[in-house]
C-alpha cells in the first residue's frame, strides 16, 4: 500500500487538486502529457505585449476560488482588471448591450424597449413576460426556457449571444442547470424580468463595496497555472512533465500508473482522455465518459496599425455575433481597449477574435482560411478591412465542454462507475469556469485524501 496520489492532468483543476493535497502534506505527483502546465491556458508574447492569452483571458473575481488561489501562490498583488468600458452585439450593426441585463435577461424595459438591437414585435414579446404564468423548468434546456418567457429574439440576440459565447454552445441544447445565475433566477422567480431587476439592483447596491467581476494577472492567466505548479513543488509534489500516461491497472489496493504505484488517482483530463484510460478498469465509467461532447474554437489574434483602427470603437471591449447572424466570427474583443496593458509598444490594436462553437466547426479550416474568413467578417461587421501587421492562430480541440440538458444526471452516472480510489475532475463536470474548476479540483483533491486515509485505517 502507498500513501501517494497521483494526479493525470495539469490543468487548472489538476494543478488545484495538486495544490490542496500538496499543501496539506499529501504526496502528489502530477502526471502532464505536454511540456507546460496549464492546458487550455496558455499566454505568450504577441505584439510586444509580454503576455497575451490564447484562451481564456480573465477568471470570474466576484467568486472566491480564482482570486483566492492566485493570493496563495504569490500573485495576488499582480492581479489588474479589465477597463470600465461596454460591449455590444452585432445585428446587421453593432448595438451597445442593453443595460440591466443578467446574463442577457432584460431586467430593466426601458433599454429594451430604446435599443435597436430587436425589433418592434421583438420588443411586444417580451414586455408580455410579467404577465406569464411561472414556466416549467422540467426540459432543463436554456432555449426552451428562456423562448417561452421573452420570445425568439431576446433568446437569440441577448441570452443566447452571451451565454452561447461564454460556453461555445447552443443554449437550446444547453442544461439552463448549469448556469447558476440564470437557473437560481428561474427558481426564484414566477418573472424573469421582475427578478432580474431585483437581482441587477441588489448588485448595484453591493458594487461600490466590492471587487471588479472579473480579474487576471498582468503577464496572463497562464502565469496563475504557472504559480500554481511551482507552489505545488516547493510545498514536496511532483510535476512530471512531457510524460503520456499509458495505462491504469489495479494494484490491490492501489492503482498502477505506468509502473509507479499510488493509493488514489484523480483524473483531471478532458472526458474522452479518462475514457480511454479507464477502458480496461472500469468500462461503465469509460462508456459514460465516451458520450461527453465539447465544441472546438479558434483564437485568432490580430494587431492593427493605429490608422486602421477607427475612433469610433473606443469605449468598446468588443461585441458578440447572434447565431443567426454568425458566419465564421462568434465574437471579437478589442483588447488593447479591454486592458490597459495590452497596449503594443510601437502602436496600434490588439484584437482577439473567436471563430467554432457547438454545431459549427472550424478546426477544418487552414490557417490561411481562417484568416481570411476572419478578416472578411470584421470588414462586413465592422466596415474596416484591416491588413493585420501581427497574426497568432490558436486552435482549441475539445475546447468547452457541453453541458446538455440534465447534465447532472450523466456526472452522477459517471462518478457511480468509478473504482474505488479513483477521482475525475474538470470542466466537464462541475462547470466551465476557471473558478468553478478551481474549486472543484480542490474538493476532489480532499475526497482523494478522504479514501487515502480510509485505505490506511
Amino acid at each position: 500500500m502507498t500513501d501517494r496520489i497521483a494526479i493525470v492532468g495539469g490543468g487548472i483543476a489538476g494543478l488545484a487538486a495538486a495544490h490542496r493535497l500538496a499543501t496539506d502534506g499529501v504526496d502528489v505527483t502530477i502526471f502532464e502529457r505536454s511540456d507546460q502546465v496549464g492546458g487550455r491556458i496558455r499566454s505568450s508574447p504577441f505584439a510586444g505585449v509580454p503576455g497575451v492569452d490564447e484562451g481564456a483571458d480573465a477568471f470570474l473575481a466576484r467568486v472566491p476560488e480564482g482570486v483566492a488561489l492566485a493570493a496563495d501562490v504569490g500573485l495576488g498583488e499582480a492581479l489588474v482588471h479589465p477597463e470600465p468600458v461596454g460591449a455590444a452585439v452585432w445585428h446587421q450593426a453593432l448595438h451597445p448591450i442593453p443595460d440591466g441585463l443578467l446574463l442577457g435577461v432584460p431586467g430593466k424595459v426601458g433599454p429594451i424597449a430604446k435599443t435597436g438591437l430587436l425589433s418592434w414585435r421583438g420588443k411586444l414579446r417580451a414586455a408580455l413576460e410579467p404577465l406569464l404564468p411561472r414556466t416549467a423548468l422540467d426540459s432543463d434546456s436554456i432555449g426552451e426556457f428562456i423562448r417561452a418567457r421573452f420570445g425568439n429574439e431576446v433568446h437569440e440576440r441577448l441570452v443566447d449571444a452571451l451565454v452561447g459565447s461564454i460556453y461555445a454552445t447552443d443554449t437550446d441544447r444547453f442544461s439552463l442547470a448549469e448556469v447558476p445565475q440564470l437557473n437560481a433566477l428561474a427558481e426564484a422567480n414566477r418573472s424573469l424580468l421582475l427578478g432580474a431587476r431585483t437581482s441587477k439592483q441588489a448588485a448595484g447596491t453591493a458594487a461600490a463595496t466590492t471587487s471588479p467581476i472579473f480579474a487576471a494577472p498582468r503577464r496572463g492567466v497562464a502565469d496563475l497555472t504557472r504559480a500554481t505548479a511551482d507552489a505545488v513543488v516547493a510545498a514536496g509534489g511532483t510535476l512530471q512533465l512531457s510524460h503520456t500516461v499509458r495505462s491504469i491497472t489495479a494494484a490491490g489496493p492501489g492503482w498502477d500508473i505506468d509502473d509507479q504505484r499510488f493509493g488514489a488517482v484523480i483524473l483531471a483530463t478532458p472526458a474522452p482522455v479518462a475514457s480511454s484510460l479507464l477502458a480496461a478498469v472500469a468500462p461503465e465509467a469509460s462508456a459514460a465518459l465516451g458520450t461527453a461532447e465539447t465544441a472546438d474554437v479558434i483564437m485568432v489574434t490580430l494587431h492593427v496599425e493605429k490608422g486602421e483602427w477607427p475612433d469610433r470603437f473606443s469605449g468598446l471591449s468588443g461585441y458578440l455575433v447572434p447565431k443567426p447572424a454568425q458566419r465564421s466570427v462568434t465574437a471579437a474583443s478589442f483588447g488593447s481597449q479591454k486592458w490597459g496593458h495590452w497596449q503594443p509598444p510601437e502602436g496600434g490594436e490588439i484584437l482577439r477574435v473567436s471563430l467554432g462553437r457547438d454545431g459549427q466547426p472550424a478546426l477544418q479550416f487552414s490557417d490561411g482560411e481562417v484568416l481570411e474568413r476572419v478578416l472578411d467578417d470584421l470588414c462586413i461587421q465592422l466596415g474596416v478591412r484591416f491588413t493585420p501587421r501581427d497574426t497568432r492562430i490558436s486552435r482549441w480541440p475539445g475546447a468547452f465542454a457541453q453541458y446538455r440538458p440534465h447534465h447532472a444526471r450523466w456526472v452522477d452516472t459517471v462518478e457511480a462507475a468509478l473504482p474505488f480510489g479513483v477521482f475525475v475532475t474538470g470542466a466537464a463536470y462541475r462547470g466551465i469556469g476557471i473558478p468553478a474548476c478551481i474549486r472543484d479540483g480542490a474538493a476532489v483533491g480532499q475526497r482523494a485524501a478522504k479514501s487515502l486515509r480510509s485505505l490506511q485505517d
